[in-house]
C-alpha cells in the first residue's frame, strides 16, 4: 500500500459513510482513480467490511467481561468444539488464542451478572474446561476499533506473508 491508500483507509475507518468524492477530495485524487483503489483495497481484503459501531451501554450491554481459559486437553477436536461453541455464543466479541499462563481469552460483553452468569453456565456445559477466570472491566478508558495507519511516510508498505493482499499479487505475476 502506498501513501495514498493508507490515507484512505485511515479516512474510513473515521468514518465509513464518506462519498467516494469526499475521500477523494481528501487525499487529493480524482473520483475514478480513488474508487478503484478503494475497490482493490475491498478485494484485497485490506478492507474487510464496512459497519456501524454501536454504543454497548446505549444498547443495554454495559457489561465487559475478559474470561482466560485454561484447557486441559489440546487436541485438535477438542479445539474444533471449542472454537464451534465459542463462535456461536453471540456474547463472545472476541477470541484470541494465548501464549503464557492461559490458553485461550475472551471479550464477552452482556447486559448484567445475571446475564454472565447464564453465559458462563452456557460456556462451563459446552467443552471440558480446567479454569475459567473472570475479570469484570469497571471502566471503559479507551476503546478505539481504528489501526495506527502512518499518514505521512511515503514508503510502501507490502503484504504480509499469506495475506489476501498477498494472494491476489500472486496471482496477477
Amino acid at each position: 500500500m502506498d501513501l495514498i491508500d493508507r490515507k484512505i483507509i485511515a479516512l474510513l475507518q473515521e468514518d465509513s459513510t464518506l462519498s467516494n468524492a469526499e475521500i477523494s477530495s481528501r487525499v487529493n485524487l480524482s473520483p475514478t482513480p480513488c474508487w478503484k483503489r478503494l475497490q482493490k483495497l475491498e478485494a484485497n481484503g485490506v478492507i474487510a467490511r464496512r459497519v456501524a459501531l454501536l454504543d454497548p451501554d446505549a444498547i443495554g450491554l454495559g457489561l465487559t467481561v475478559f474470561v482466560s481459559i485454561e484447557s486441559g486437553d489440546h487436541s485438535q477436536a477438542w479445539l474444533e468444539t471449542f472454537v464451534s461453541h465459542v463462535s456461536a455464543m453471540p456474547e463472545v466479541m472476541e477470541l484470541y488464542r494465548m501464549a503464557g499462563e492461559v490458553d485461550y481469552l475472551l471479550r464477552v460483553v452482556v447486559a448484567d451478572m445475571p446475564a454472565y452468569d447464564a453465559f458462563y453456565k452456557r460456556l462451563t456445559a459446552a467443552v471440558p474446561l480446567r479454569n475459567v477466570t473472570s475479570r469484570f472491566a469497571m471502566e471503559r478508558i479507551k476503546s478505539t476499533t481504528a489501526f495506527p495507519i502512518d499518514v505521512t511516510t511515503r514508503t510502501r508498505i507490502p503484504a504480509k506473508a499469506g495475506s489476501p493482499a498477498q494472494r491476489q499479487e500472486k496471482r496477477h505475476v
